[in-house]
C-alpha cells in the first residue's frame, strides 16, 4: 500500500499507488473533435479576472484576445477556436461548488482560422522585457496548479536577481501523466521555453527535477538539453508530494524557504514543465495559451489517455471521447486524487488549471470504516511540512481553531499524506480543509464587519459634515440678511435725515 522512504533531503511523504501505467506509454491524443460550443471563463488565474472586450454576435478568430488582464496580477484569455460570440454569461465553474462564473461562450464555425500575430525571427535575441511582455500577453500561467501569471514571476525573478530557475517536473500525483508525456514528445520545445525563461529573468542556470519513475522523459529531456550547459536535468525520488515546490526546492538545492517567505528569498524561481512549453509557444510561435494536455483516467474510463484539449471544452465531451459511461462514474475529480477537487458534474469547462480529469468507479473510491486512533504517529512521520496532524484534528473537533492555527494549520498544504497512511482510516485532511474554510469564512465575516463599521463611521462623519455645512450656510445667510437689513436701515436713516 505505502512505504516511508528515508532521505535527509526529503521530509515526510509517502509512496502511493501510482496508477500511471494506463496512460504513461500512450501518445498524446490530438484528435478530440472540435466542440460546437466553447465556454471560456474570464477567471482562470490568480488575481483579478480578465475583462471581456468582445460583444455578442461578434466573429472571432482562433487565438484572438477575448478579455484583457486587469492590473499587475491578472492574465488575459483568448479564443480557443474561431466562431461567433454567443453570450457573455454566468456559467458553472470547475469547482466543488460549481458556482457560476462570468464566461464567454463561443459557437465554433469549424474553420479554425487563426488570428495573425507577428512571429519574431530571432526569439532568443529578444530583450528580457519583450519576452515577459509576450508571455504576459499570451495569457501564460502556472500550469502545475497554482495558475499564477507567469510573466509576473519572470519580472520578479529579474528584479530579485534570481540565480536559479527550478523546473518542477515531479508530477507526483497518482494517475497524472500529462507532464510526463509532454516531456516524452516535446522535450525540445520545453528546453527552448526554459532558455527563454532564463533570458527573461537574466538568470544563469536552470535545474529540471524529474521523478525517477519517468525514465523516457528523463532521457528525452537530457538529450534535448545536452547543448545547453546552463540547464541541468536531475532525477529525484518518486515520492509524494515531491511535486510540492518547497519539497522539490529543498531536495535540489538543499535550501529551505522561510516559513512566511517565498522561493525568491533563497534566490530561486519555480515554474512547471508545462509552463515552459507554453512560454515556448508564446514567444517563438506567438501562440496564446488556448489548449493544454489533460490526463483522463480512472476506473470508469475504458480508454484512459492524455488528450490535447482546447480551453473551454466541457469535461463531459472529453469523457465521452474516452468512452466513459455515466452509470459507471461514481466520482469526478479535476486534478489528482490526493489534492484535486471533486466536481458535482461534468458539464463544466476545461480551464488552464485542469491537469487531469479522473472518472473514478465505485471500486476506486471504497471508503473503509473509520476506527479510533491507535497513537502510532504515522501521520506525523508522513507530513512533509513537519506538523502534528492528529493534534490539529483534535483541536478542530473541539472547535478550537485558534489552537489548531498555533499548531501550524495555516502551513498545511492539504496533500492528504496523513490520511493516506492512517491505519485507522481517520480522514485527517478533511478536518484541515474544513478548518481552513471556517477560518476563511471568519476572515470574510470580520472583513465585512470591519467594512460595515467603516461605512457606518464614514456615514456618520458625512452626516456631521453635511450638518455642519448646513449650519454654516444658515449662519452665512443670517449674517447676510442682517447685513442687508442694517444697510437698508442706514440708507433709510440717511434719507430721513436728508
Amino acid at each position: 500500500m505505502f512505504e516511508f522512504l528515508e532521505n535527509p533531503k526529503f521530509r515526510g511523504g509517502i509512496h502511493a499507488e501510482e496508477h500511471k501505467a494506463e496512460t504513461c506509454d500512450k501518445p498524446i491524443a490530438m484528435n478530440l473533435p472540435l466542440p460546437k460550443k466553447l465556454y471560456i471563463p474570464v477567471q482562470q488565474h490568480v488575481g483579478k479576472p480578465a475583462e471581456p472586450i468582445v460583444k455578442v454576435g461578434e466573429h472571432v478568430l482562433k487565438g484572438q484576445l477575448l478579455a484583457y488582464s486587469q492590473g499587475t496580477i491578472s492574465a488575459p484569455v483568448h479564443a480557443p477556436s474561431s466562431g461567433v460570440i454567443l453570450d457573455v454569461q454566468d456559467f458553472p465553474s470547475p469547482h466543488p461548488s460549481a458556482l457560476p462564473i462570468r464566461t464567454i461562450v463561443i459557437e465554433t464555425d469549424g474553420q479554425e482560422k487563426w488570428f495573425k500575430y507577428a512571429i519574431p525571427e530571432k526569439p532568443f535575441e529578444l530583450s528580457p522585457e519583450e519576452i515577459c511582455l509576450r508571455v504576459g500577453g499570451a495569457g501564460v500561467v502556472g500550469l502545475g496548479g497554482a495558475v499564477f501569471p507567469s510573466a509576473v514571476k519572470l519580472n520578479l525573478g529579474r528584479k530579485n536577481q534570481i540565480h536559479t530557475l527550478l523546473i518542477n517536473a515531479g508530477e507526483c500525483e497518482p494517475y497524472l501523466t500529462c507532464d510526463d508525456l509532454l516531456m516524452q514528445e516535446r522535450a525540445g520545445e520545453i528546453v527552448s521555453g526554459i532558455r527563454l525563461m532564463l533570458r527573461g529573468m537574466n538568470a544563469p542556470k536552470a535545474i529540471v527535477g524529474i521523478e525517477d519513475n519517468k525514465a523516457r522523459a528523463f532521457s528525452e529531456m537530457t538529450e534535448a538539453s545536452n547543448n545547453f550547459p546552463e540547464i541541468s536535468v536531475v532525477q529525484v525520488p518518486t515520492r509524494y508530494p515531491m511535486g510540492w515546490d518547497r519539497q522539490m526546492l529543498r531536495y535540489l538545492t538543499g535550501k529551505e524557504i522561510p516559513a512566511d517567505g517565498r522561493a525568491t528569498d533563497v534566490g530561486v524561481i519555480i515554474h512547471n514543465v508545462a509552463t515552459a512549453y507554453a512560454v515556448y509557444q508564446a514567444v517563438c510561435l506567438s501562440k496564446p495559451l488556448i489548449s493544454r494536455v489533460v490526463t483522463v483516467s480512472g476506473g470508469a474510463v475504458p480508454k484512459p489517455q492524455n488528450v490535447e484539449v482546447l480551453i473551454g471544452t466541457l469535461m463531459s465531451e472529453v469523457l465521452a471521447f474516452c468512452g466513459v459511461e455515466n452509470e459507471k462514474l461514481a466520482r469526478l475529480i479535476m486534478g489528482g486524487p490526493m489534492m484535486g477537487e471533486v466536481l458535482p458534474h461534468a458539464d463544466v469547462p476545461v480551464v488552464k488549471a485542469s491537469s487531469g480529469i479522473l472518472a473514478l468507479s465505485h471500486e476506486d473510491i471504497f471508503e473503509p470504516e473509520v476506527k479510533p486512533c491507535i497513537r502510532c504517529s504515522s501521520c506525523v512521520t508522513a507530513c512533509p511540512v513537519g506538523l502534528l496532524p492528529l493534534e490539529m484534528a483534535s483541536r478542530i473537533k473541539a472547535n478550537k481553531l485558534d489552537a489548531a492555527v498555533d499548531l501550524g494549520l495555516k502551513d498545511c498544504i492539504s496533500c492528504g499524506s496523513c490520511s493516506y497512511v492512517c491505519p485507522s482510516n481517520i480522514p485527517l485532511v478533511h478536518y484541515f480543509k474544513f478548518a481552513s474554510g471556517e477560518l476563511f469564512s471568519r476572515q470574510q465575516r470580520e472583513h465585512k464587519a470591519e467594512q460595515t463599521k467603516r461605512l457606518a463611521e464614514n456615514r456618520t462623519h458625512r452626516m456631521e459634515r453635511i450638518k455642519a455645512e448646513a449650519e454654516e450656510d444658515a449662519r452665512r445667510v443670517m449674517e447676510a440678511r442682517a447685513a442687508r437689513q442694517a444697510a437698508e436701515a442706514q440708507a433709510k436713516a440717511q434719507e430721513e435725515k436728508a
